[in-house]
This record gives structure tokens, sequence and C-alpha cells, in this order.
């Protein structure tokens, strides 16, 4: 059994309408997943099916839509949560922190997901990635970038080289 914690405001999120999101959740995953209003949730199913299961509820509850964390059902990909709090401790630093990984109207947290195949939530005091495990340092790495004040055009620099990388690798693999 897992017990995970997540905002009461994002439970109606797992639950879906009339329940659908969670009944798809369960089956999907082979768990029981017992929902609180405050938002505690229960998990229980064998070992192996409730850690996936905490990590797909504990991405819903940190501001990714159900259909995102379901990726995480695929041995493939990953999940980060990084609490902002662990690098500033006041909420006017979170905040602009937090303005600084989502970007203008977005874009930043665009440019991300367009380099480097990376689902970026930012919510409350944390930054969730949800991406493939080989992409998933990539992305890491350009947010931490932000959070330690780098210039966004150094991060889009080194987004576009890691993009290199990765189609350098792949025509690599093509060619063995």
């Amino acid at each position: 059994m897992q017990i995970v914690k997540i905002p009461s405001e994002r439970v109606k999120t797992l639950l879906g309408t009339s329940g659908e999101t969670k009944d798809y959740l369960e089956q999907r995953m082979q768990v029981t997943l017992t929902v609180e209003s405050e938002g505690e949730v229960v998990i229980s199913g064998e070992s192996i099916d409730e850690f996936i299961a905490k990590d797909i509820v504990k991405a819903v509850g940190r501001g990714f839509d159900p259909s995102i964390a379901l990726k995480l059902l695929s041995d493939s990909y990953g999940f980060k949560l990084i609490d902002l709090r662990d690098y500033e401790s006041s909420p006017k630093a979170i905040h602009r922190i937090m303005g600084r990984v989502i970007g203008e109207k977005g874009r930043t947290k665009e440019i991300i997901k367009e380099e480097v195949e990376a689902d970026i939530a930012c919510y409350g005091h944390t930054v969730g990635v949800i991406s493939k495990l080989e992409m998933l340092d990539y992305a890491l790495n350009a947010i931490f970038k932000l959070i330690e004040g780098s210039p966004h055009a150094n991060v889009y620099a080194y987004l576009e080289k890691c993009r290199r990388k990765i189609k350098e690798d792949e025509i690599s693999k093509l060619l063995k």
C-alpha cells in the first residue's frame, strides 16, 4: 500500500467527471485508488503497480493532465519533481523562478518540449518533468540552468545542442 498526498484542488482532475479517470487509471495500472476529498490517495495492488501508480498520481497532483501522466506506464518514460523551496525560500523568489521556467506566454516551456520532447508542469512550488528517459537529463539540466539564473538564450542554445546530439545518435544507430 502506498499513500500519496495531492493538493485538494487536483482531486477532481484525478477523479475525472463522474469518476471515469480514476476508473481508467485503476484498470490500466491494476491497482485500487481510494481518494479522500482532502487529497490523500491510498494506492493498493501489486508492489510494482503501486510504485508506478504512485508516480502517476503524484504527476496528476502536481499539474499534469492524466493523459500525459499515463506515459509513465511505459518503461521508457521517467518523472522528476523539482521542489523550488530547495533553492529559494521566499515565495517571491519561487514565483520569479517559476516565471523563468514557464517563459513569456509559455514559450520557454514550449521550447523545452520541442527540443527534448519533455512535458513540463509548473504547479505551486514545484516543476514536474515527464520525458523519455534518454531525454530527461537534458530537460532537467535546462531547468536547473534557468533556476540558477542562466540567460534564456544560453539555455536555448544548450537545448539546440542537445537536439543535434540526439539526432546524431539516432543516425549512428541506424547506420550500425
